[in-house]
Protein backbone atom coordinates (compact mmCIF):
# COMPACT_ATOMS: atom_id res chain seq x y z
CA UNK A 1 0.00 0.00 0.00
CA UNK A 2 1.07 3.50 -1.30
CA UNK A 3 2.00 6.07 1.59
CA UNK A 4 -0.97 8.63 -0.34
CA UNK A 5 -3.07 5.48 0.13
CA UNK A 6 -2.15 5.29 3.51
CA UNK A 7 -3.11 8.58 4.56
CA UNK A 8 -6.37 8.61 2.82
CA UNK A 9 -8.10 5.57 4.99
CA UNK A 10 -6.39 7.11 8.16
CA UNK A 11 -8.65 10.31 7.53
CA UNK A 12 -11.20 8.49 6.94
CA UNK A 13 -10.40 6.51 10.44
CA UNK A 14 -10.58 10.17 12.11
CA UNK A 15 -13.41 11.58 10.74
CA UNK A 16 -15.97 12.95 13.30
CA UNK A 17 -19.32 11.86 12.09
CA UNK A 18 -22.64 13.67 13.39
CA UNK A 19 -25.82 11.87 14.33
CA UNK A 20 -27.38 11.41 10.53
CA UNK A 21 -30.74 12.03 9.97
CA UNK A 22 -32.51 9.15 7.94
CA UNK A 23 -34.17 9.59 4.63
CA UNK A 24 -37.40 10.30 5.77
CA UNK A 25 -40.32 10.23 2.86
CA UNK A 26 -42.25 13.65 2.02
CA UNK A 27 -45.66 11.91 3.16
CA UNK A 28 -44.18 9.83 5.81
CA UNK A 29 -46.78 9.78 8.64
CA UNK A 30 -46.21 8.64 12.47
CA UNK A 31 -48.40 6.67 14.81
CA UNK A 32 -50.14 8.96 17.01
CA UNK A 33 -50.51 6.77 20.13
CA UNK A 34 -46.72 7.09 21.17
CA UNK A 35 -45.47 3.97 23.53
CA UNK A 36 -43.95 5.71 26.84
CA UNK A 37 -40.02 5.50 27.92
CA UNK A 38 -40.14 6.01 31.72
CA UNK A 39 -42.81 6.21 34.37
CA UNK A 40 -42.53 9.50 34.71
CA UNK A 41 -42.69 9.79 39.06
CA UNK A 42 -41.22 12.60 40.06
CA UNK A 43 -40.56 11.75 44.05
CA UNK A 44 -38.05 9.38 42.23
CA UNK A 45 -34.95 8.64 40.88
CA UNK A 46 -35.34 5.16 39.94
CA UNK A 47 -33.91 3.99 36.47
CA UNK A 48 -37.14 3.83 35.30
CA UNK A 49 -38.28 7.03 36.13
CA UNK A 50 -37.96 10.48 34.78
CA UNK A 51 -38.11 14.18 36.37
CA UNK A 52 -37.96 16.93 33.74
CA UNK A 53 -36.24 15.01 30.86
CA UNK A 54 -35.29 17.79 28.06
CA UNK A 55 -33.63 15.76 25.56
CA UNK A 56 -32.92 12.84 23.69
CA UNK A 57 -30.31 11.77 21.56
CA UNK A 58 -29.61 8.59 19.63
CA UNK A 59 -26.63 7.59 18.21
CA UNK A 60 -25.79 5.10 15.21
CA UNK A 61 -25.70 2.29 17.10
CA UNK A 62 -29.07 2.97 18.69
CA UNK A 63 -28.36 3.34 21.77
CA UNK A 64 -30.62 5.70 23.47
CA UNK A 65 -28.91 8.80 25.69
CA UNK A 66 -32.31 10.86 28.21
CA UNK A 67 -30.77 13.75 29.63
CA UNK A 68 -33.13 13.67 32.65
CA UNK A 69 -32.80 16.95 33.97
CA UNK A 70 -34.66 17.05 37.13
CA UNK A 71 -32.34 14.41 38.60
CA UNK A 72 -29.33 15.70 37.32
CA UNK A 73 -28.21 13.15 35.04
CA UNK A 74 -27.74 11.58 31.71
CA UNK A 75 -29.19 8.11 31.34
CA UNK A 76 -28.56 5.39 28.48
CA UNK A 77 -31.18 2.80 27.32
CA UNK A 78 -30.01 0.02 25.66
CA UNK A 79 -33.81 -0.67 24.12
CA UNK A 80 -37.02 0.63 24.03
CA UNK A 81 -38.65 -0.89 26.88
CA UNK A 82 -35.53 -1.70 29.23
CA UNK A 83 -33.85 1.32 31.11
CA UNK A 84 -30.10 0.74 31.48
CA UNK A 85 -27.58 3.07 33.51
CA UNK A 86 -26.83 6.29 34.72
CA UNK A 87 -23.90 7.47 32.76
CA UNK A 88 -23.09 10.71 33.98
CA UNK A 89 -24.55 12.51 36.99
CA UNK A 90 -24.93 9.42 39.61
CA UNK A 91 -23.69 11.57 42.44
CA UNK A 92 -26.63 14.21 42.28
CA UNK A 93 -26.72 17.69 41.97
CA UNK A 94 -23.45 19.47 42.23
CA UNK A 95 -20.63 21.00 40.73
CA UNK A 96 -17.60 19.32 40.97
CA UNK A 97 -16.41 16.85 37.91
CA UNK A 98 -18.63 14.32 38.87
CA UNK A 99 -21.73 16.00 39.10
CA UNK A 100 -24.37 18.21 36.79
CA UNK A 101 -27.30 20.79 37.45
CA UNK A 102 -29.86 20.39 35.12
CA UNK A 103 -28.25 19.41 32.50
CA UNK A 104 -29.91 20.73 28.87
CA UNK A 105 -28.36 18.59 26.41
CA UNK A 106 -26.11 15.66 25.11
CA UNK A 107 -24.28 14.45 21.66
CA UNK A 108 -21.63 11.66 21.35
CA UNK A 109 -18.44 12.37 20.06
CA UNK A 110 -17.34 9.08 18.23
CA UNK A 111 -13.86 10.24 17.34
CA UNK A 112 -13.03 10.14 21.22
CA UNK A 113 -15.57 8.06 22.07
CA UNK A 114 -17.12 10.32 25.10
CA UNK A 115 -20.42 12.68 25.47
CA UNK A 116 -20.25 16.04 25.42
CA UNK A 117 -23.00 17.78 27.64
CA UNK A 118 -24.72 20.93 27.99
CA UNK A 119 -24.22 21.04 31.77
CA UNK A 120 -26.42 24.40 32.32
CA UNK A 121 -26.81 24.89 35.94
CA UNK A 122 -23.22 25.02 36.45
CA UNK A 123 -22.74 27.28 32.58
CA UNK A 124 -20.04 24.84 31.22
CA UNK A 125 -20.12 22.36 28.74
CA UNK A 126 -18.40 18.82 29.78
CA UNK A 127 -16.63 15.59 28.49
CA UNK A 128 -17.14 12.57 29.76
CA UNK A 129 -15.79 9.24 28.69
CA UNK A 130 -18.46 7.28 27.18
CA UNK A 131 -17.37 3.79 28.75
CA UNK A 132 -17.16 3.51 32.78
CA UNK A 133 -16.53 7.34 33.30
CA UNK A 134 -16.71 8.43 36.73
CA UNK A 135 -16.15 11.98 36.33
CA UNK A 136 -15.59 14.60 33.17
CA UNK A 137 -13.48 17.47 32.08
CA UNK A 138 -14.56 21.41 31.62
CA UNK A 139 -14.17 22.00 27.95
CA UNK A 140 -15.69 25.14 28.04
CA UNK A 141 -16.49 27.23 30.86
CA UNK A 142 -18.87 30.69 31.76
CA UNK A 143 -21.25 29.87 29.43
CA UNK A 144 -25.20 29.91 29.31
CA UNK A 145 -25.43 26.82 27.30
CA UNK A 146 -28.40 24.99 26.18
CA UNK A 147 -27.75 23.24 22.99
CA UNK A 148 -24.88 21.64 21.76
CA UNK A 149 -23.78 19.58 18.21
CA UNK A 150 -20.73 18.82 16.15
CA UNK A 151 -19.93 18.86 12.70
CA UNK A 152 -18.16 16.69 10.14
CA UNK A 153 -14.92 18.00 11.26
CA UNK A 154 -15.13 17.81 14.97
CA UNK A 155 -16.17 21.30 15.82
CA UNK A 156 -18.84 21.83 18.01
CA UNK A 157 -21.47 24.41 18.01
CA UNK A 158 -23.04 25.77 21.76
CA UNK A 159 -26.09 27.57 21.86
CA UNK A 160 -26.03 30.47 24.37
CA UNK A 161 -29.11 31.72 25.68
CA UNK A 162 -27.85 35.20 27.90
CA UNK A 163 -26.00 36.61 24.89
CA UNK A 164 -27.98 35.94 22.25
CA UNK A 165 -25.29 33.71 20.31
CA UNK A 166 -24.14 30.44 18.93
CA UNK A 167 -20.41 29.98 18.78
CA UNK A 168 -18.77 27.22 16.83
CA UNK A 169 -15.43 25.85 18.36
CA UNK A 170 -12.73 23.69 18.29
CA UNK A 171 -12.02 21.64 21.68
CA UNK A 172 -9.79 23.78 23.55
CA UNK A 173 -10.43 27.46 22.16
CA UNK A 174 -10.75 29.51 24.45
CA UNK A 175 -13.59 32.19 22.88
CA UNK A 176 -14.62 30.47 20.13
CA UNK A 177 -16.23 31.53 16.61
CA UNK A 178 -19.02 33.56 16.34
CA UNK A 179 -21.47 31.78 13.96
CA UNK A 180 -25.22 32.85 14.45
CA UNK A 181 -26.81 36.13 16.23
CA UNK A 182 -24.20 37.71 18.49
CA UNK A 183 -25.89 41.26 17.76
CA UNK A 184 -27.81 41.72 20.74
CA UNK A 185 -31.46 40.02 21.51
CA UNK A 186 -33.92 40.91 18.86
CA UNK A 187 -36.03 39.78 15.93
CA UNK A 188 -33.76 41.38 13.09
CA UNK A 189 -32.45 38.21 11.08
CA UNK A 190 -29.07 39.21 12.37
CA UNK A 191 -30.24 38.71 15.97
CA UNK A 192 -31.69 36.14 18.12
CA UNK A 193 -33.21 35.76 21.42
CA UNK A 194 -32.45 32.66 23.66
CA UNK A 195 -31.46 30.39 21.57
CA UNK A 196 -32.43 26.29 22.57
CA UNK A 197 -31.46 23.94 20.72
CA UNK A 198 -29.09 23.64 17.09
CA UNK A 199 -28.61 21.30 14.67
CA UNK A 200 -25.93 21.45 11.57
CA UNK A 201 -25.83 19.68 8.40
CA UNK A 202 -23.56 17.98 6.03
CA UNK A 203 -22.79 21.45 4.05
CA UNK A 204 -22.61 23.19 7.80
CA UNK A 205 -25.40 24.98 7.84
CA UNK A 206 -26.58 25.83 11.26
CA UNK A 207 -30.39 25.67 12.24
CA UNK A 208 -31.07 27.25 15.39
CA UNK A 209 -34.62 27.06 17.46
CA UNK A 210 -34.85 30.76 18.10
CA UNK A 211 -37.16 30.38 21.27
CA UNK A 212 -38.50 33.88 22.34
CA UNK A 213 -39.13 34.97 18.41
CA UNK A 214 -40.78 31.79 17.84
CA UNK A 215 -38.81 31.05 15.00
CA UNK A 216 -36.51 28.33 13.23
CA UNK A 217 -33.56 29.86 11.58
CA UNK A 218 -30.80 28.64 9.22
CA UNK A 219 -27.57 30.22 9.12
CA UNK A 220 -25.90 29.06 5.77
CA UNK A 221 -21.64 28.96 6.45
CA UNK A 222 -20.20 32.46 6.86
CA UNK A 223 -23.49 34.34 6.75
CA UNK A 224 -24.05 37.12 8.69
CA UNK A 225 -27.76 36.97 8.71
CA UNK A 226 -30.41 34.07 9.20
CA UNK A 227 -32.95 32.41 7.10
CA UNK A 228 -36.49 31.76 8.95
CA UNK A 229 -37.23 28.36 8.01
CA UNK A 230 -40.40 27.91 10.25
CA UNK A 231 -42.21 30.50 12.52
CA UNK A 232 -41.32 33.64 12.34
CA UNK A 233 -45.17 34.66 12.19
CA UNK A 234 -45.08 36.05 15.88
CA UNK A 235 -46.45 33.78 18.89
CA UNK A 236 -49.73 31.68 18.55
CA UNK A 237 -51.03 28.15 17.58
CA UNK A 238 -52.03 28.47 13.67
CA UNK A 239 -49.94 26.17 11.62
CA UNK A 240 -48.10 29.49 10.48
CA UNK A 241 -46.93 30.33 14.04
CA UNK A 242 -44.80 28.62 16.75
CA UNK A 243 -45.22 29.25 20.53
CA UNK A 244 -41.37 29.09 21.87
CA UNK A 245 -40.01 26.21 20.05
CA UNK A 246 -37.38 23.56 21.81
CA UNK A 247 -35.55 20.86 19.87
CA UNK A 248 -35.85 20.75 16.16
CA UNK A 249 -34.55 18.07 13.80
CA UNK A 250 -33.71 18.62 9.92
CA UNK A 251 -33.90 15.46 7.95
CA UNK A 252 -31.83 14.91 4.13
CA UNK A 253 -34.58 16.89 2.27
CA UNK A 254 -34.17 20.05 4.69
CA UNK A 255 -37.95 19.12 6.28
CA UNK A 256 -37.66 21.13 9.89
CA UNK A 257 -39.01 18.90 12.56
CA UNK A 258 -39.58 21.43 15.62
CA UNK A 259 -40.70 20.66 19.43
CA UNK A 260 -43.54 23.20 19.47
CA UNK A 261 -43.67 23.25 23.02
CA UNK A 262 -46.58 25.54 24.37
CA UNK A 263 -48.89 24.14 21.47
CA UNK A 264 -48.10 20.69 23.14
CA UNK A 265 -47.26 19.18 19.66
CA UNK A 266 -44.60 18.27 17.14
CA UNK A 267 -44.70 19.88 14.02
CA UNK A 268 -43.03 19.74 10.31
CA UNK A 269 -41.88 22.45 7.69
CA UNK A 270 -40.75 21.20 4.44
CA UNK A 271 -38.13 23.36 2.76
CA UNK A 272 -39.57 26.77 1.67
CA UNK A 273 -43.13 26.02 3.26
CA UNK A 274 -45.09 29.25 4.43
CA UNK A 275 -47.14 26.58 6.93
CA UNK A 276 -46.07 23.47 9.12
CA UNK A 277 -48.46 20.15 9.62
CA UNK A 278 -48.73 18.43 12.86
CA UNK A 279 -46.90 15.43 13.46
CA UNK A 280 -47.76 14.35 16.53
CA UNK A 281 -49.83 15.82 19.49
CA UNK A 282 -51.83 18.81 18.96
CA UNK A 283 -54.37 17.62 21.04
CA UNK A 284 -54.32 19.93 23.98
CA UNK A 285 -51.98 18.92 26.81
CA UNK A 286 -52.75 15.83 28.66
CA UNK A 287 -51.03 12.42 29.85
CA UNK A 288 -53.13 10.55 27.36
CA UNK A 289 -50.71 8.46 24.86
CA UNK A 290 -52.02 10.88 22.11
CA UNK A 291 -51.21 13.41 24.02
CA UNK A 292 -48.33 16.00 24.75
CA UNK A 293 -47.72 18.50 27.67
CA UNK A 294 -44.36 20.64 26.86
CA UNK A 295 -42.71 18.42 24.55
CA UNK A 296 -38.71 19.85 24.68
CA UNK A 297 -36.38 17.73 22.62
CA UNK A 298 -36.99 15.16 19.89
CA UNK A 299 -34.19 12.86 18.11
CA UNK A 300 -35.23 10.20 15.46
CA UNK A 301 -33.48 6.88 15.26
CA UNK A 302 -32.48 5.22 11.75
CA UNK A 303 -35.92 3.71 11.10
CA UNK A 304 -37.62 7.02 11.42
CA UNK A 305 -39.19 6.11 14.51
CA UNK A 306 -39.67 9.42 16.58
CA UNK A 307 -38.64 10.43 20.00
CA UNK A 308 -40.19 12.97 22.52
CA UNK A 309 -38.73 14.04 25.57
CA UNK A 310 -42.01 14.80 27.60
CA UNK A 311 -40.97 17.60 29.29
CA UNK A 312 -44.08 18.21 31.68
CA UNK A 313 -45.58 14.43 31.19
CA UNK A 314 -41.78 13.42 32.64
CA UNK A 315 -41.28 10.60 30.16
CA UNK A 316 -40.46 10.22 26.83
CA UNK A 317 -42.97 9.01 23.85
CA UNK A 318 -42.46 6.88 21.14
CA UNK A 319 -43.84 7.25 17.69
CA UNK A 320 -43.41 4.61 15.40
CA UNK A 321 -43.46 5.90 11.87
CA UNK A 322 -46.30 4.26 9.71
CA UNK A 323 -43.88 2.33 6.97
CA UNK A 324 -47.29 2.02 4.76
CA UNK A 325 -47.43 5.96 4.40
CA UNK A 326 -44.02 5.57 2.90
CA UNK A 327 -44.79 3.40 -0.04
Amino acid sequence: MNSERLKFLLQICFIVVPLSMPDIATNAKWTQYGVRLGRGNVSSSELSQLKFPNAVYINDDQIIYIVDSGNHRILQWTSDATPGQVVIGANGQGDRNNQLSHPTDVIVDNKSDSLIVCDGGNRRVMRWPRQNGTSGEIIISNIDCYGVTMDNNGYLYVSDRSRHEVRRWKIGETNGTLVAGGNGQGNRLNQLSAPTYIFVDQDQSLYVSDQNNHRVMKWVKGAKEGIVVAGGQSQGNSLKRLNYPRGIAIDQSDTVYVADYYNHRVVRWPKEATQGSVVVGGNGPGQEANQLNGPWGLSFDQQGHLYVADYNNHRVQKFHIDLSSTL
